[in-house]
């Protein structure tokens, strides 16, 4: 996410201490066992990314007692992507590519963390593992939680097959660019579906980084020749 996510990292850190006694009580009610099965593949999946950025499957379920949970392990493993996919492109200097990727590295790594210390505070009691809605799960209960398969961690990482040395600016690019959307996708959900004011105020954020980062890279793009229609398609989740 590009402009240092640092002061939305110490806001939400902030509001920990206001938040986690309302959600540690709303899971109060849940079972003590929180084994879980392994998930099947996610049944829904997103566009095929350009350049084979693989699936991303956005939709972490319905609004209820987890969907923080869910949301967080979701946006983490989203996140993870991203700084994979940052580090192909480190060493590359015109036309700024190297220092964007490492810009993105910085800020999701420091959201990375920001999320994880959220979940530690709000969900105590849920598994270390990066959980996901089972089929047919109760969305108000840990016990309704799977533990998230590979094939939906790579759906949100959005990794594809990866770059040759050739080809792995533009595949950064459009990569990224489908990468940026289907972060709107998920902060549009959280708007939609979450009560937490961290959450919320997290989900903003997103929006307004990463639609001013698409347009930086469709610049970028157009330094290559690319001037795509498609890179306009995530321009209707722009808004707040």
């Amino acid at each position: 996410m590009r402009h240092s996510s640092l002061t939305a990292l110490l806001i939400g850190l902030g509001a920990l201490a206001l938040v986690a006694p309302a959600a540690r009580a709303q899971m109060d009610h849940q079972h003590d066992d929180h084994s879980m099965p392994m998930a099947a593949p996610a049944p829904a999946a997103g566009e095929n990314a350009a350049m084979d950025h693989g699936d991303h499957a956005h939709d972490v379920g319905p609004a209820g007692a987890t969907y923080d949970l869910r949301f967080l392990d979701g946006m983490v493993q989203h996140h993870t992507g991203a700084l994979r996919m940052s580090e192909f492109v480190f060493d590359i200097g015109q036309p700024g590519v190297g220092a964007l990727g490492k810009t993105i590295w910085r800020d999701q790594a420091n959201e990375i963390r920001a999320m994880g210390l959220w979940r530690k505070a709000w969900y105590p009691q849920a598994p270390v593992y990066p959980v996901a809605l089972a089929p047919g799960g109760d969305p108000d209960s840990l016990s309704g939680l799977t533990r998230m398969s590979q094939a939906q961690i790579e759906a949100m990482r959005m990794m594809g097959s990866g770059p040759t040395r050739e080809n792995r600016v533009v595949w950064f690019l459009e990569g990224m660019l489908e990468h940026h959307g289907g972060a709107l996708m998920m902060a549009h959900d959280a708007l939609a579906k979450s009560t937490n004011t961290t959450v919320r105020r997290f989900a903003r954020d997103v929006i307004l980084a990463q639609r001013a980062e698409i347009i930086e890279l469709r610049r970028m793009l157009a330094v290559e020749g690319l001037r795509k229609p498609e890179y306009h398609k995530f321009d209707a989740l722009f808004r707040l």
